[in-house]
């Protein structure tokens, strides 16, 4: 496994993506690329820890040893940048949650090679300071929010559904302000820059590295609804035959209990979830409504 330089994707909002629906570029290892060329992957960094394994190198040493191929890990700054650089055949494949990959899918410029359906567990909370007043999600009233980045699942689109299901509004009722990640939004949490902060229910069960807060120093307040589709694999369409097989038996061994330790945060989320290969548009429509809710029309953004 080895790390590469991101190229430059420059992605200034949602309608980004949209905008440049028609200037894909020419891939580096595109459909015409020898069948052991290496597996190149997007993704946000995750997990600073030095003392713990860093989930992304170990997906792809696992994924290495399960294809037989070189992976090479492309570090990109947010959601979106893994979308446009799947879309513009920058890289092979991205890992994302449900949002970002209903925004892929609704593109049309990029295949959904697996999903890990939902379940009926609730998905974010917003993060309080255990002396903080706010006990319920009414009271975030007037309050300032951080939110992860405007493509987070976890950390944006269900969080604002839940707050909107309980008569809040963004930038109507409280402050919405984007904090680049997780992690930033606890640092302006724990830095007294806002009141609370939306996240994965996920991350706070995990700890740290991935959540900073000792038991006694904070409080989760709401629970946001569960989604339809928990994480895809998303490819780019130009993705040779071989290369798209050899995936698509591969990732469900990679993302199997016995690698739960090593996955951390990563596989979390997905292991042991009913996967579905090659999963069709429609099974992405359920988070059309919730997104609107965040003034996103998922299917206008092609």
């Amino acid at each position: 496994m080895r790390r590469v330089a991101a190229p430059v994707l420059v992605l200034v909002g949602l309608s980004a993506l949209a905008l440049t629906g028609c200037q894909a570029t020419a891939s580096a290892s595109d459909s015409s690329a020898p069948a052991d060329a290496p597996i190149t992957i997007a993704t946000l960094p995750l997990g600073d820890d030095p003392s713990a394994e860093n989930p992304i190198e170990a997906f792809a040493e696992l994924l290495e040893a399960e294809t037989g191929r070189t992976v090479e890990v492309t570090d990109v700054p947010d959601y979106l940048s893994v979308v446009e650089a799947i879309r513009a055949d920058h890289v092979d494949i991205g890992i994302m949650s449900g949002f970002p990959s209903a925004l892929a899918v609704n593109t049309g410029e990029v295949d959904a090679l697996l999903a890990w359906k939902g379940d009926d567990t609730p998905v974010s909370t917003c993060v309080v300071l255990n002396d903080s007043p706010i006990r319920e999600i009414e009271d975030l009233e007037g309050a300032t929010v951080a939110f992860a980045d405007q493509a987070s699942s976890s950390g944006y689109f269900m969080p604002v559904y839940m707050l909107h299901e309980a008569g809040l509004e963004q930038n109507e009722d409280y402050e919405a302000v984007f904090a680049g990640g997780h992690e930033g939004s606890f640092a302006a949490l724990a830095q007294g820059q806002v009141d609370a902060a939306c996240t994965a229910i996920m991350l706070t069960q995990l700890g740290e590295p991935y959540f900073p807060f000792a038991d006694g120093e904070w409080r989760g307040v709401g629970e946001s609804p569960s989604m339809p589709v928990a994480g895809t694999v998303l490819a780019r369409q130009s993705l040779d035959d071989e290369t798209r097989t050899l995936l698509e038996e591969s990732l469900p061994v990679v993302f199997s209990d016995e690698n739960a330790a090593a996955l951390g945060a990563l596989g979390e989320g997905f292991i042991g979830r009913e996967t579905t290969i090659s999963p069709e548009p429609e099974l992405f429509q359920g988070f059309v409504d919730i997104a609107a809710v965040a003034g996103v029309k998922l299917e206008d953004l092609r």
